[in-house]
């Protein structure tokens, strides 16, 4: 592991363990002046401790344990995280609130010293959002967009193409989840597919799940179905093994490729960023793997997992870039988090000659929930036309 990753982690851990300090002091706190014994908020405190090992556990004991019982702790220790996520946030304004009426007196008398009502709410919801949340993460969308490229030379007058990014593949999400994703994207009858990294997530036990490769098969576009490596599959340390796996049935990985389709486009692929982190290699810059590509012949369509410099692409020739990674947050106010980080989180984004559609992907990582978006999988409409337009919905 370099420095960069252990600090990372380090920091990550830090956060993680202050954060559940603090939900089971102020917890304890709360139980304590409810009840006149204090079993109860020592069962809080204990309780909370042994839910935020359970995340950091689970992965530990997967790697020795039977698999259900790794899945089972993986799956309550990713549940605490959203828990945690929710109840740190809630408490904090509630802490802010209080210091704020301490030096104002501007909260009602009806809403002081309410501990047990107040406690029972906050609970509450955090369990509605739980809730909703797990439902959202199981319903995906079906996102149209329709865009025009430049024709050039190309053989083709229009195409459909299906995107899955960030789909993460593993304890979570299994093979039912895949099997309704392969389902979905065969009724839009694509001519191509395309998935911009994070297939695979962490702890996925590739020969354990028999079924994955006749679920795969079942993709069977006119021009194939393409994919690139995100930084999930590094992190798994289970890029080689992944990259086997996904050729085995019928996916092809460009790793810093460029491919000419049918006389019809060029399909360019990079390698995550994040790359060098895990193995110690950069991948190649753009020019240097479009080196053979002639873009004034046929139209260029790039799968990059992070939507970093736009500019490079717009430079290279690119027409059409196809991105994920950011889940649109995953879980609300995460996504003024990635607007921040981001020239585009989300959705489309037409610079110049560049028309780029970032997908908020359609698994989840940690917490199996998503508040305030919806998983998706992306069904583009590509016209190969000279008129200047591009139309999404």
């Amino acid at each position: 592991m370099n420095y960069q990753l252990g600090l990372f982690y380090g920091v990550f851990f830090l956060i993680y363990g202050l954060g559940n300090f603090y939900i089971g002091w102020r917890g304890w706190q709360a139980f304590s002046s409810i009840f006149a014994s204090n079993r109860l908020a020592w069962c809080w405190a204990g309780g909370v401790a042994l839910l935020a090992l359970s995340f950091p556990l689970g992965r530990f004991v997967s790697h020795y344990a039977p698999h259900y019982l790794g899945k089972i702790i993986i799956y309550i220790g990713s549940y605490w995280m959203a828990a945690m996520y929710y109840l740190l946030l809630i408490l904090i304004i509630c802490d802010l609130l209080r210091l704020i009426n301490r030096f104002t007196n501007v909260l009602p008398s009806s809403l002081r010293g309410k501990f047990p009502l107040l406690t029972l709410m906050v609970l509450a919801l955090v369990a509605i959002i739980l809730i909703y949340g797990t439902w959202n993460s199981r319903h995906p969308v079906v996102r149209n967009y329709e865009v025009t490229l430049p024709p050039k030379s190309s053989s083709i007058e229009s195409m459909k193409v299906v995107v899955v990014s960030d789909v993460h593949l593993g304890w979570i999400v299994g093979i039912d989840r895949l099997q309704q994703m392969t389902e979905i994207i065969n009724t839009l009858e694509p001519d191509l597919v395309l998935f911009p990294g994070d297939i695979v997530d962490e702890g996925v036990d590739l020969e354990a799940e028999q079924e994955m490769p006749a679920v795969l098969h079942s993709l069977h576009p006119q021009f194939g179905t393409y994919a690139v490596l995100g930084n999930h599959e590094y992190i798994s340390d289970n890029a080689e093994t992944t990259i086997g796996f996904l050729e085995q049935n019928g996916i092809t990985v460009l790793r810093d490729q460029a491919v000419e389709i049918e006389n019809c486009f060029y399909l360019v692929g990079r390698d995550d960023a994040s790359r060098h982190r895990f193995n110690g290699s950069e991948r190649l810059e753009l020019p240097q793997i479009m080196n053979e590509v002639d873009a004034s012949k046929l139209p260029v369509i790039l799968l990059d997992h992070e939507p970093f410099n736009l500019g490079v692409s717009e430079q290279a020739g690119v027409d059409l870039q196809f991105s994920g990674h950011t889940h649109l947050g995953q879980i609300f106010p995460n996504n003024y988090i990635t607007h921040a980080i981001y020239e585009q989180d989300w959705g489309y984004l037409r610079k110049n000659t560049l028309q780029l559609i970032v997908s908020c992907g359609y698994g989840t990582w940690g917490p199996p929930i998503r508040v305030g978006n919806r998983p998706e999988i992306v069904h583009v409409l590509v016209h190969f036309s000279p008129l200047e337009y591009s139309k999404n919905s």
